[in-house]
């Protein structure tokens, strides 16, 4: 599988570029907010330091052409309001994970499933990835909102939990291949 990396993509209200040092303060908002890590299943930045650290560690993986981690940026407002990323990828089968997290005061404009469906026509468009993959925990029902909404439809289990010799577990799962994004796309124009 060739890798393509962390290339900027623009969708109608959001630019999803690589993360920059400027980001901290934006990151530290999300990163730092309990609120966003629990439902995001990651842990609490709560430092500034920490989440320095944090943003140190994403900058410095864009030299692995295999990550695929992009800050959210508003257009409006210019601010870092989140990130999405492939948190897992499985060169093997041509498959990617993706997770994403949206900064707390931009909840409910749709940003969350803006960014999700660039990614998807980002990646299907210019990579040769073959399935994308995300889950979420039953209970975490802002998440499911999105996937509901997304190109994405319920799959009975995804990778991760494949290989791991699971089914899903209080989690749901969607998926799409590249191969119903072009025919959704095919009768988009017909």
């Amino acid at each position: 599988m060739k890798h393509t990396g962390t290339v900027t993509f623009e969708t109608e209200r959001l630019i999803c570029r690589r993360f920059l040092p400027g980001d901290l303060a934006d990151v530290h908002s999300w990163a730092g907010d309990p609120q966003i890590q629990t439902e995001y299943g990651e842990p609490v930045y709560s430092s500034i330091e920490e989440a320095r650290n944090l943003l140190e560690k994403y900058i410095n993986s864009y030299s692995n052409p295999a990550v695929y981690r992009w800050a959210i940026i508003e257009k409006q407002s210019c601010r870092n309001i989140g990130q999405i990323a492939l948190c897992k990828v499985y060169p093997d089968c041509a498959t990617g994970e993706i997770e994403y997290c949206i900064s707390r005061q931009f909840w409910g404009k749709g940003y969350a499933g803006e960014s999700l469906a660039g990614l998807i026509a980002h990646l299907f468009s210019n990579s040769d990835f073959e399935k994308l993959e995300a889950f979420h925990r039953a209970e975490n029902h802002k998440s499911g909102r999105v996937l509901q909404k997304s190109p994405m439809h319920i799959t009975e289990n995804v990778e991760r939990f494949k290989r791991l010799g699971k089914t899903a577990a209080g989690e749901v799962c969607y998926c799409i291949t590249a191969e119903d994004f072009k025919r959704a796309n095919i009768c988009k124009k017909n």
